[in-house]
Formats: C-alpha cells, sequence, structure tokens
C-alpha cells in the first residue's frame, strides 16, 4: 500500500470487555501511524502539532472491522496520504495481523491557518504525501 508501515503489539488497557480492541482505539492506533509517518520523511512533530502555525484537523473517519485484534498480538499498519483539494488530504489505513486483514480506516483532514481559514497545503505536507503515497 506504500512506503511506510508501523507495528506495535496491542495493550490490555486497549481492550473491552470481551477482550478484543476497543472500536475508537482503532483510529488512536491509526493516530499513532500517522505522527509516525510524518517523523519519518523528518517533519518535527513538537512544530507540527503546536497550535501556532497551521493546523490538520481531521474532519472525517471511518473504520471497517474485519477480524478481532487481541492483547498481545502485533498490529501492522499501512498507510497511504493523497491529496484531495488544495487545503485537504486524507489519509488510508490498512491494519493487518499474521498477514491477515482485520480492518482499515479513512481519516480526512483539512488544513486551517492561525485565524481557523483554509489554507493551500504547505510544501512540507505536500512532500510527505508525494513521498507516501501508493
Amino acid at each position: 500500500m506504500s512506503e511506510f508501515s508501523y507495528s506495535r503489539t496491542i495493550r490490555f488497557h486497549e481492550t473491552d470487555g470481551a477482550g478484543v480492541v476497543y472500536f475508537a482505539n482503532v483510529l488512536v492506533l491509526c493516530h499513532e501511524a500517522y505522527e509516525a509517518s510524518l517523523a519519518f520523511v523528518g517533519i518535527d512533530l513538537q512544530r507540527f502539532f503546536d497550535g501556532q502555525g497551521l493546523a490538520y484537523p481531521i474532519v472525517h473517519a471511518s473504520i471497517d472491522f474485519r477480524r478481532p485484534l487481541r492483547c498481545g498480538q502485533e498490529v501492522l499498519i499501512d498507510l497511504a496520504p493523497h491529496q484531495q483539494q488544495e487545503s485537504h488530504f486524507e489519509v488510508q489505513y490498512h491494519l493487518t495481523h499474521d498477514a491477515r486483514t482485520v480492518g482499515s480506516a479513512l481519516t480526512r483532514h483539512v488544513c486551517i491557518d492561525a485565524q481557523r481559514q483554509r489554507s493551500p497545503l504547505p510544501p512540507e505536507i505536500l512532500g510527505w504525501i508525494q513521498r507516501l503515497r501508493a
């Protein structure tokens, strides 16, 4: 799917009473992969998320579940960003365990400036998209 994959072990506190990952925590895992992909291409995360310049809020998120994830299992998250409009991008996530698809997710982001107005995607984000797109 992309040049970037993020791997991590599911922790007990991420599961529900049935012993599987609580549905909302799948988005947390995807966001971890998103942050790791930004760092992978050299984006300074502290500056990126400081709230002083541009921001990239999520305006849409969706998840499809195929198989459960349980505590102690390793999940591999492949992601691929795509520019949608001048100020929008989306990230597609593919989650696997033991080479089997366990789910997929999507987040859509809009770039806004300090006055909360839409802003064109800056070169560092366009570079990230170019480097990691499928």
